[in-house]
């Protein structure tokens, strides 16, 4: 009959919306967890002991492909490579931080996945600074052997502003 969708023609459409669906979720996860190990290198007095540091850094580096490329920008560097990435990891930059992602927009195309967040971090410096940190993070992702992993990582920081005097003039 036309017009009429055959049982392997639905289940195959099903099929395909399920793969989407389970696609964003694991993309959704692998930022989670690469959100809470960039964390777990610090506590409120500072960095965590090195051992431990070099640990998490290990499982950041899981998170990547072979070949990644992590941008921070300025002063937050670049790294290529497995060996590049574990390097930046194992070095935190800050005493303290903490990352909020929110608003993903993420795009599956087979293995291959796009995706942008809004970020906002609480930091202090090595200085003892405190800032808020607010950008756009544009991210890359491939799936190698079934697993999600980023590809690419570009953080666009939009502000960074000292937590006591906000990011907006002072108004008298």
């Amino acid at each position: 009959m036309a017009g009429k969708t055959s049982d392997d023609d639905r289940i195959a459409g099903l099929e395909a919306r399920l793969a989407d669906v389970e696609a964003h979720r694991a993309i959704l996860d692998l930022k989670s967890v690469y959100g809470t190990l960039a964390d777990a290198r610090y506590t409120r007095a500072g960095p965590k002991p090195q051992a431990e540091i070099d640990e998490v850094a290990e499982r950041m580096t899981a998170l990547f492909t072979p070949d990644a490329v992590w941008d921070g920008g300025g002063p937050l560097g670049s790294a290529e490579g497995h060996e590049a990435l574990r390097a930046l990891f194992r070095a935190p930059t800050l005493d303290y931080s903490w990352h909020f992602f929110v608003k993903p927009e993420v795009r599956v195309e087979g293995d291959r996945a796009w995706g942008t967040w809004d970020v906002l971090a609480m930091m202090t410096t090595r200085e003892g600074r405190a800032l808020w940190m607010v950008g756009v993070e544009h991210d890359e992702y491939a799936r190698i052997e079934g697993c999600w992993l980023h590809s690419r990582m570009k953080l666009d920081s939009q502000l960074m502003a000292p937590y006591d005097r906000g990011w907006g003039p002072r108004r008298a």
